[in-house]
């Protein structure tokens, strides 16, 4: 489970009161996923409730540990569960989502020399030793945003690196000889993991040789954590058009908008290992995930849920 984070940033200090303002649910999971698998429930609860009959079988995977690697996703991948067709009910903002970047966990070490406060000279900070490292991640991000994908036009930055925890020295009155920073990075689409992998060793290597304490005490790079590939569905596959169809039929709208995701999920896994074609389509913003304004509004998943029956029924064959 994503932790909270400071609960007084939540209304009333609950994150998970599902508190519904407006037509609005609140909570930690609100979006992602707790209204992608209530979604896909509701799509069989109406074709068993409603007495058809389906040709083709339908199923609902509701699989564990998609935040850290996708252990549960592998594991009905091995157990040799297939499809014609699978759709990831991440949310998407009313979009079709036909790709999604890799993300990679990575962390490094940083030493210093320990020396007391009041002579810190005769020391070394390993927080200081970190900055011209910390540098050139900003500046790899840059490089491998330079040129991204058309299809993240709607994504500022479709393949962050971000330093999400820092942990450095004992007490206040030391030198830390020691930093620990923990981070995530993202795998362009098509780019195979130990590339990324080797870029960030690259950048961190040449940052160190160029700085007089880390040429001597190089830091030291490990990848602990959520491993994810990139993933697609071909831009022309038909099942795209059939998911889009089903959405504009009881919408009454526009088609909706294809683009990519900057973060990973299991969808690599339903196409790269099962062979199977696998795109995103749910309810909710990600801008609110793992946030303490976590939410998602009920009218867009009645209306997700609506048309991914629409396009079960069609698929699947369903008559009387």
């Amino acid at each position: 489970m994503v932790p909270t984070g400071d609960r007084e940033q939540w209304h009333d200090g609950d994150p998970f009161s599902g508190a519904i303002r407006g037509r609005v649910l609140h909570g930690r999971g609100a979006c992602d996923m707790k209204a992608g698998v209530a979604a896909n429930l509701a799509v069989l609860r109406a074709i068993l409730v409603s007495g058809v009959t389906l040709e083709r079988p339908l199923a609902i995977h509701s699989v564990i540990s998609e935040e850290d690697g996708g252990l549960g996703a592998f594991g009905t991948m091995l157990r040799g569960h297939r499809g014609d067709a699978a759709v990831l009910t991440e949310p998407t903002s009313n979009r079709i989502v036909t790709a999604c970047a890799g993300a990679l966990t990575f962390a490094l070490a940083i030493h210093g020399r320990a020396a007391h406060g009041s002579t810190r000279l005769q020391g070394m900070s390993a927080f200081d030793a970190f900055l011209p490292v910390n540098a050139a991640l900003s500046a790899l991000e840059a490089e491998r945003n330079a040129r991204p994908d058309p299809r993240f036009r709607t994504t500022t930055l479709p393949y962050p690196i971000s330093i999400g925890r820092v942990r450095s020295g004992d007490w206040a009155s030391s030198v830390p000889d020691l930093l620990v920073a923990e981070g995530r990075m993202g795998v362009q689409l098509g780019e195979h993991p130990a590339a990324a992998r080797a870029a960030l060793e690259r950048a961190v290597g040449d940052a160190c040789a160029a700085d007089p304490w880390l040429r001597d005490y190089p830091a030291v790079v490990s990848w602990p954590g959520g491993q994810f590939a990139s993933g697609h569905i071909a831009d022309d596959h038909a099942f795209i058009d059939e998911v889009s169809n089903a959405i504009t039929t009881l919408s009454g709208r526009a088609a909706p908008e294809r683009t990519a995701a900057p973060y990973g999920s299991d969808l690599r896994l339903y196409s790269g290992l099962g062979g199977i074609p696998t795109l995103h389509f749910g309810p909710g913003d990600v801008n609110f995930a793992h946030a303490p304004r976590e939410q998602v509004d009920l009218d867009e998943l009645f209306a997700v849920a609506r048309a991914l029956t629409l396009l079960a029924v069609r698929r699947c064959g369903a008559h009387l």
